[in-house]
């Protein structure tokens, strides 16, 4: 095994208080990228907080003890800055780009937003409303509601399993004070990172991130417990729909294990890119699905090997055989030249991100929560490029070997969700 120094193109320095500062020097660009990611999401919430964290997320922009939400918008607007903020599953993020000229400013503005927002009352009872519109936008997309049936056959009641956006009885009772203590106790010191990527001095940034943020209270670090995978069906009828919507995965290694590499190339061999096996037999040979796509959903906590595609009630049966009978191909062999596409096509993928300043400042920002420090370029890379066709091989038995997770969403034909698992039954052996 390789021993990587540190990624010297990114300066991490920890304040007394465990906040991280994170700097990409990146004096070939002209704008600025700052963001805050803050360790919580809905893998940290209870069931009767589940959906706290986005809503957060959404007040954090509605008043501030010095600004409202006018205010707030002007003060990033007048500099030509644009601002964004999202939720995941274990991680909440804010981010501004605007002219390097104003990072300082932009730290501050953003500084503020996470440590000093007030959610106003009025404008609680304001933002719950257009949360309930996204929560229905939600309901409506039919792949979205398959994916959140998926993570329950993953995980069951794990709040792994629970949806970022969280419930609707739970949105319309979230109080200003749960907000408020929830923010105390998530947002602090050892769940923070601080990022800024682009023609900046690391030590003109350090100083002002300390004289922002240097005051957050330390706290400890935001934990839950690791899931047990279990699998299993789960489906629903949604009208109006004419297709059929698929999740089906299995569990494989999860960033903190060694041999997670192997997981990524199998998913890339697997399902991305036209001439990759999925997309080949079941979308250009077949006829069967308009979209497929396959993909490794990694955490520290989990990995998720996952296939997804769109079909008609009637093609359901023969496509899931097909997708059956091509899993258990790939337990057995795996060719040399879909091996070589995999590999390029996470190299390239990878590369390419790194070439994209907010994606760059959050996968480091990953690498500081689960692993304690950035990964260079080179490790990355090394990690997927060294990976073996036996390597791959082992992912598909081990996966094969574990009951599937299954989802189905839209419109369903009679007895589909059991010929379904009996297909995947026999791929088993």
């Amino acid at each position: 095994m390789t021993d990587f120094p540190r990624d010297p193109e990114t300066s991490v320095t920890t304040l007394a208080n465990g906040v991280r500062v994170l700097v990409l020097p990146l004096p070939h660009v002209a704008t600025v990228c700052v963001s805050v990611f803050v360790r919580t999401g809905s893998r940290y919430e209870s069931r009767r907080l589940n959906g706290i964290s986005h809503v957060v997320e959404h007040m954090a922009f509605k008043g501030t003890h010095e600004r409202d939400c006018q205010q707030i918008n002007l003060d990033a607007e007048r500099l030509g800055a644009e601002v964004n903020a999202h939720t995941d599953k274990d991680h909440t993020a804010y981010h501004m780009r605007g002219m390097a000229r104003d990072a300082d400013r932009l730290l501050q503005m953003l500084g503020d937003i996470v440590q000093h927002s007030t959610f106003p009352e009025a404008e609680l009872e304001r933002e719950r409303e257009v949360i309930l519109h996204e929560v229905a936008e939600d309901e409506d997309d039919v792949l979205s509601t398959a994916f959140k049936l998926f993570d329950k056959t993953c995980y069951g009641t794990h709040p792994l399993a629970q949806a970022v956006i969280g419930t609707r009885a739970n949105i319309r009772r979230f109080t200003r004070a749960e907000l408020m203590d929830y923010v105390q106790r998530q947002y602090t010191g050892a769940n923070v990172v601080v990022g800024v990527a682009g023609p900046v001095d690391p030590e003109a940034i350090l100083a002002q991130a300390q004289a922002v943020f240097g005051a957050l209270p330390p706290g400890a670090e935001n934990s839950v417990p690791a899931p047990a995978y279990i699998g299993g069906l789960a489906s629903r009828r949604q009208p109006g729909c004419s297709q059929t919507h698929l999740v089906l995965g299995f569990p494989i290694p999860t960033l903190r294990e060694p041999d997670h590499p192997a997981g990524v190339v199998a998913a890339t061999l697997f399902g991305e890119g036209m001439s990759s096996p999925l997309l080949d037999q079941l979308r250009e040979r077949r006829g069967l699905v308009y979209y497929a796509a396959c993909s490794a959903d990694l955490t520290d906590l989990s990995g998720q090997f996952v296939v997804e595609a769109s079909t008609t009630p009637e093609r359901l049966d023969e496509c899931v055989t097909e997708l059956a009978r091509l899993l258990a191909a790939h337990a057995g062999h795996v060719a040399p030249v879909d091996l070589e596409r995999a590999r390029n096509q996470f190299a390239v993928r990878s590369l390419s991100g790194q070439e994209q300043p907010f994606r760059r400042l959050e996968e480091s920002a990953q690498d500081l929560f689960v692993h304690g420090r950035v990964r260079p370029r080179a490790e990355l890379l090394a990690g997927v490029l060294d990976v073996t066709a036996a390597q791959v091989r082992e992912v598909f038995e081990r996966m094969l070997g574990r009951p599937a997770a299954v989802a189905l969403a839209g419109k369903l034909g009679k007895g589909a969700v059991d010929r379904v698992g009996e297909s995947l039954a026999a791929c088993r052996g």
